[in-house]
């Protein structure tokens, strides 16, 4: 075995978990949170490019606009499905360098596309759906750090790895209007295009939103092949993987990742466009960093209030404010007449996506817990040391593979989402119906969680 390649690994052995273990996790959890960061950086790069494409040139429907907002988070969704199953069968390392990489290809892409307004819609589209590969990215993330840390410590580990990693959401919609104002490449960045709105012109370098990511994903591809390891006792092939799809936990837990992180996605993807439909006046750029930043930096929390607590308390009472916020939501928008306050809306847009963020933290400890717990009660038969640890070894590789999963199904809310504003603006004129339907989700999922995890006696508390 190469040097990059560790024999042994078992983090939930005390002795070798302090000796050498947590130092070769953080070291792993610490080059895998900047990769992630990226990842999400160029996925969600069209909700700040298509606000800006009217305003250069390009002559799209407001319809097509929410196209290419949304598609970025199908196609995400579904590399995901295939991203979940690849680090035991790749390697976490390697993966982790190769998926980085590819990042290159939509930022690159981007970044000439814009700056010719004749590009065709097609291939638009095409450059939307190859964002995917930055949503791919994080089930093999969470599935690679999962195998580095004892039970313990996944709450928090896991939630370090998504919750900063979810701030490239927010990096990135902070960062592209001020880089879009500057030539920052010279020459090798192209020229200027002219930006005219409401009667203002100005110079602008639309491709540095997609150019910028450029440098930093170089390095950080080179960081992670040369600063990771591949864990031997981590690999598994499809099959043995694909056993989570007969675990009844595994579809359930899918379902409430959907009103969690498909919700912090999807409201990122939405939010610019959504800001600009219902309140015309503001810039949405100025503020839709902020929502993406308050959920990304909530994660953490989330992960470590359930680690404390419990994942499925704090899961279940997230669903209920989240219900409570969407309907706060409402009450600021424009109605009949009435302009509405953007202040409110802001304002609970801004703790909608905090609880997104307590909620992905909390879900994504819960899974683990779930796994193990099942395992080891299927022991009834076996005994010793040596059955526990393959009940361990089992618990690992399934929890991971179901982490995958659940990330990849919940990261569909990015595309529906934006897609129902968008829906429900066209046929009643109105945001409402959208919203409502999300306040009817959270309470399924509120239901689900009670009966499942957090009551009394429940079939699986965690």
């Amino acid at each position: 075995m190469t040097s990059y390649v560790l024999s042994r690994w078992d983090p939930e052995c005390p002795v070798f978990w302090q000796a050498e273990g947590k130092g070769v996790a953080r070291r792993n959890l610490w080059l895998s949170i900047p990769a992630l960061t990226l990842a999400f950086a160029v996925w969600m790069v069209w909700s700040m490019v298509v606000v800006n494409l009217p305003n250069v040139g390009f002559r799209f429907t407001t319809d097509q606009l929410f196209w290419l907002a949304a598609l970025p988070a199908l196609s995400g969704a579904t590399l995901r499905i295939f991203y979940s199953f690849l680090v035991p069968i790749v390697g976490g390392r390697r993966w982790t360098a190769i998926s980085t990489a590819t990042l290159l290809i939509p930022a690159l892409g981007i970044g000439f596309a814009v700056q010719d307004p004749s590009t065709s819609y097609p291939v638009m589209l095409l450059l939307a759906l190859l964002c995917g590969f930055g949503g791919g990215n994080f089930s093999s993330s969470m599935a690679n750090i999962s195998f580095f840390y004892p039970k313990a410590e996944k709450g928090m580990a896991l939630g370090l790895n998504a919750g900063l990693g979810n701030l490239g959401v927010s990096i990135m919609q902070f960062l592209v209007p001020a880089v879009i104002t500057v030539g920052l490449f010279g020459a090798l960045g192209g020229e200027a295009q002219t930006w005219v709105k409401g009667g203002v012109t100005k110079q602008v370098w639309l491709q540095n939103a997609a150019f910028v990511w450029v440098p930093f994903i170089l390095a950080s591809t080179l960081a992670s092949w040369f600063g990771m390891n591949d864990l031997a006792n981590a690999k598994a092939s499809f099959v043995e993987q694909a056993v989570i799809f007969k675990r009844p936990h595994n579809w359930i837990m899918c379902w409430l990742y959907i009103g969690t992180f498909g919700s912090f996605i999807g409201f990122s993807a939405a939010f610019a466009m959504l800001t600009k439909a219902q309140f015309p006046a503001v810039d949405p750029t100025a503020y839709a960093f902020l929502g993406p930043l308050v959920g990304a930096l909530t994660r953490p929390v989330g992960g470590w209030l359930a680690d404390k607590t419990g994942g499925a308390r704090v899961t279940f009472w997230t669903f209920i404010l989240m219900a409570a916020a969407v309907w706060g939501v409402m009450q600021f928008m424009p109605h009949a007449g009435n302009g509405g306050e953007f202040g409110g809306f802001l304002a609970m847009f801004v703790l909608l996506f905090a609880l997104s963020g307590l909620g992905n933290g909390s879900t994504f400890r819960m899974i683990p817990v779930i796994f193990l717990t099942e395992r080891m009660r299927a022991l009834t038969t076996q005994h010793g040391e040596g059955a526990r640890s393959v009940a361990i070894a089992e618990a690992a590789k399934e929890s991971a593979a179901a982490l995958g999963f659940a990330g990849a199904i919940g990261a569909y809310g990015g595309f529906f989402i934006p897609k129902s504003f968008g829906s429900s603006i066209a046929a009643t004129g109105s945001a409402d119906l959208a919203l409502w339907c999300f306040i009817a989700f959270y309470l399924s999922c509120v239901a689900i969680t009670w009966w499942c995890y957090s009551r009394r006696n429940a079939p699986m508390p965690c």
